[in-house]
């Protein structure tokens, strides 16, 4: 059954995840508002594939930049630094793959029911750590050349 969340801005609906696949992947659908950007961040224990359903995604990984639209996709590999942003004035949905399952429990366990909640981020600090997750700036930063 599908769990829907928001997190930072964004709904992520996680349609998969450990309890259904043997912890080998988590899929989750993320929608994404104009304006909406991940902070600088990596994943150091797992891989994230973004395949775009609608609209279009810039995603900055390591020292590439992509504009992607519906029907493409970009792999970012594991301790690639990136932001993940929507730039136009259109929302954009998404398909994420996080191989092996780990980014759906940092969702469940950090974000809320409610679009204008605040995460506890205490709580997204601990979870991040124990999921092998570090942020590296705010949403304004990009990763360096």
């Amino acid at each position: 059954m599908t769990q829907s969340f928001w997190l930072f801005g964004s709904r992520l609906d996680i349609i998969a995840d450990h309890t259904t696949t043997e912890g080998k992947y988590d899929l989750i659908e993320g929608y994404f508002p104009p304006g909406t950007q991940t902070p600088l961040h990596r994943h150091t224990r797992y891989s994230e594939q973004l395949y775009v359903l609608e609209g279009e995604f810039t995603v900055w990984a390591g020292e590439n930049k992509a504009v992607l639209k519906a029907g493409e996709t970009f792999l970012i590999p594991p301790s690639t630094a990136h932001v993940i942003g929507v730039l136009s004035d259109n929302p954009a949905r998404g398909l994420m793959v996080a191989s092996p399952s780990a980014f759906a429990r940092l969702i469940a366990e950090v974000g809320t029911q409610n679009e204008n909640e605040i995460p506890d981020m205490e709580l997204a600090q601990r979870i991040s750590a124990e999921i092998g997750d570090e942020i590296l700036g705010s949403p304004d930063n990009l990763p360096s050349k």
